[in-house]
């Protein structure tokens, strides 16, 4: 199982509409809408990397309004 934090910049006035299109994605646990250079800061898991990608560029940046994503997956060191 792989687990990633993806930040997400919106365009201005869209935080709370992507943030609750984001939250109804399969794979995606919490989206939340956020103060500072972020937006909305998603938690999501997938079974592998490849579909974390997946759902990251053919789901969540589908979603009108977004500007950028940065993923940063989980590590347990």
């Amino acid at each position: 199982m792989v687990q990633a934090y993806i930040l997400v910049q919106t365009e201005v006035g869209k935080a709370a509409e992507v943030a609750s299109a984001i939250g109804k994605i399969a794979g995606v646990t919490q989206a939340d809408d956020v103060t500072g250079p972020y937006d909305v800061i998603v938690r999501a898991e997938s079974e592998n990397v490849d579909e974390l990608g997946r759902m990251v560029v053919a789901q969540i940046q589908g979603v009108s309004g977004i500007t950028r994503t940065l993923t940063c997956p989980i590590v347990h060191i």
